[in-house]
C-alpha cells in the first residue's frame, strides 16, 4: 500500500484525524479527572477541618465564662495556648500531655478572638506573620511569609448566660481552625507531574495506534482498489482479443474481391462469432455488476427445483453427447420449492453444469443430484474432469480466472461463470462449497433453504 501515493496520503490524513480526535478526547478526559480529583481532595480537606472545628466548638461553649477575665479562663482550659501580648513558653511535655482533639499538631493550629475581634490566644505553631485582626469570613486561604499556604475556618462561639445587651453582640467570640495545605499542594504537584509525563506518552501511543489502525482501515479499500485494477486489466485483455480478431477480419473482408463469395461468407461467420463472444462477455459483466450491487428489483418467487434440474438436464444433454460425456441426473419424488429468482437460479446451475462438461475430458461423466436434508435443499454437480489443484480453490470464483486458460478459451469461456455462480448464491443467501482432487474431478454443492415441498406419487423421469 505504501507504493501508492494516493493511499499513503489518505492513510496519513486518516491517522492525523484519529490522533487529533483521540488527543482532544484524552485532554478533556484528563482535565475532567484532574479537576474532579482536586475538587474531591479539597472537599475532603474542608470536611476534616469542619469536623475538628465542630468538636472544639461543642467542647468549648459550655465552659466559656459569662463574665470575668477571659484570658485567665482560657489559660485554664487550654494550658498550651499562647496568650496575646505575652511571651509564649510552652513545655514540650505539657503539649504532649494535653490534647484539644487535634490529631496532628504540626498540621493544625487554632486561634481565639473575643466578640470585638481582638486576638486572645493562639497555638504556638500558627503561621508566622499572619494578621492578628479578625476576618470573620467562614473560609479563607492564606499564605504565610515563607510561601506556605493554609486553609482557615472561622466559627462563632456563644457563651453561657452572656448579657448580649451589654456588649451589643450576639456572640462570645470566634474560634479559628487552620490547616496547612502542604500535603494537598504536594499531592497536586504529583498529579501534575504524572499528567505532564503521562500525557505525551499517551499521545505517542495514540499516534502509533492511529497509524496502525488507519492501515487496517485502508487495507480493505486498497484490496478493493487492487481488485478493480485487476478486473479492469482482465476485462481489457478479454475484450482486446475478440476486438482485434474482429477488426482483422473486417480489414481482410474489405480486401476480398466480390467474386470470392465463399471467403466472404467465412469471414462474416468469424465476425458473427466474435461479435457474439463480445456480446456474451458484456452481458455477463452487466449481470455480475447488478448481482454484486443487488440492483435486481424483481422480488423472489416460489421456484420448483425439480423442474429446474429436469429442464437443465434436457438442455445440456445434447452438449454432453457431442462431447462424448455421460450426463446423469437424480431428483426426489416429492417436489422441493425455494424462494428465489428463477432465472438467476437457472443461470447458477447451468453455469455449474457447463463448467463441469467443459473441464471433463471425452469419455467422462457429469452427475446432477437434488436432495433434501431437513429443511435444506442440496444441489450437487459432480464431474470426473481434470479437478482443481489445492492452491487454486480459493481463486476459482474470481473474475476471469481459469484453471486451464487454453481449454476455456478454446471452448469460448469468459472466465466469469463461477464468479456469477458465487454472486447469485450470495444474493439467495445460499451456501456454496467445492471439493476437488486433481485428476479425479470436482463436486460443487449448493445449499438452499426450503420454502415448501409437496408429495408427488409419480416419479419424475429424467434423461440418462
Amino acid at each position: 500500500m505504501n507504493t501508492h501515493k494516493l493511499f499513503r496520503r489518505s492513510r496519513i490524513r486518516l491517522a492525523l484525524w484519529y490522533a487529533v480526535v483521540m488527543g482532544v478526547i484524552l485532554s478533556l478526559s484528563g482535565l475532567g479527572m484532574y479537576r474532579a480529583l482536586i475538587r474531591s481532595n479539597w472537599k475532603a480537606l474542608e470536611r476534616e477541618i469542619e469536623s475538628i472545628a465542630g468538636t472544639l466548638h461543642d467542647s468549648l461553649e459550655p465552659m466559656l465564662p459569662a463574665s470575668g477575665d477571659p484570658v485567665v479562663i482560657l489559660q485554664q482550659i487550654f494550658p498550651e495556648l499562647c496568650l496575646s501580648g505575652q511571651s509564649c513558653h510552652v513545655s514540650a511535655s505539657l503539649i504532649r500531655r494535653h490534647t484539644i482533639g487535634i490529631s496532628d499538631r504540626s498540621t493544625y493550629y487554632i486561634r481565639l478572638f473575643d466578640y470585638r475581634g481582638k486576638l486572645l490566644a493562639f497555638s504556638p505553631n500558627q503561621p508566622a506573620q499572619i494578621p492578628n485582626r479578625l476576618n470573620s469570613t467562614s473560609w479563607q486561604t492564606i499564605r504565610a511569609s515563607d510561601g506556605a499556604r493554609y486553609r482557615q475556618f472561622t466559627t462563632i462561639l456563644h457563651g453561657a448566660d452572656v448579657n448580649f445587651a451589654e456588649n451589643n453582640s450576639t456572640s462570645w467570640g470566634y474560634l479559628q481552625i487552620g490547616r496547612t495545605l502542604a500535603s494537598f499542594d504536594a499531592e497536586t504537584r504529583r498529579i501534575n507531574i504524572i499528567l505532564a509525563v503521562g500525557f505525551p506518552i499517551a499521545l505517542g501511543l495514540v499516534a502509533a495506534s492511529s497509524w496502525w489502525l488507519s492501515g487496517l482501515a485502508m487495507q480493505p479499500i486498497y484490496q478493493s482498489y487492487q481488485q478493480q485494477q485487476q478486473f479492469t486489466a482482465n476485462a481489457a485483455h478479454e475484450l482486446r482479443s475478440p476486438l482485434a480478431s474482429l477488426l482483422a477480419t473486417v480489414e481482410a473482408l474489405l480486401r476480398v474481391p466480390p467474386s470470392e463469395r465463399e471467403n466472404i461468407n467465412m469471414m462474416l461467420d468469424t465476425i458473427e462469432r466474435q461479435g457474439r463472444r463480445l456480446s456474451n462477455l458484456i452481458s455477463d459483466l452487466l449481470l455480475l455488476s447488478s448481482l454484486e450491487q443487488n440492483t435486481v428489483s424483481k422480488p423472489f418467487q416460489v421456484c420448483c427445483l425439480n423442474d429446474l434440474i429436469c429442464d437443465l438436464s434436457e438442455e445440456f444433454l445434447e452438449l454432453a453427447i457431442a462431447s462424448n460425456i455421460q450426463l446423469y441426473s437424480s431428483v426426489p419424488e416429492h417436489l422441493i420449492y425455494v424462494l428465489g429468482n428463477e432465472q438467476q437460479l437457472y443461470r447458477l446451475v447451468s453455469n455449474l453444469i457447463a463448467n463441469a462438461i467443459q473441464y471433463t475430458p471425452s469419455g467422462g461423466s457429469v452427475r446432477i443430484d437434488l436432495k433434501q436434508h431437513d429443511l435444506t435443499a442440496v444441489i450437487a454437480v459432480k464431474d470426473t474432469g481434470i479437478g482443481i489443484p489445492p492452491g487454486e480453490k480459493s481463486r476459482i470464483f474470481e473474475r476471469f480466472y481459469r484453471v486451464d486458460s487454453d481449454r476455456s478459451r478454446k471452448t469460448g469461456g469468459t472466465g466469469l461463470g463461477l464468479a456469477i455462480v458465487r454472486a447469485i448464491a450470495q444474493v439467495h443467501k445460499a451456501q456454496l462449497s467445492v471439493e476437488s482432487e486433481p485428476g479425479r474431478g470436482s463436486i460443487f454443492t449448493l445449499q438452499l433453504a426450503i420454502h415448501a415441498f409437496k408429495a408427488d406419487s409419480s416419479q419424475i423421469k429424467l434423461p440418462n
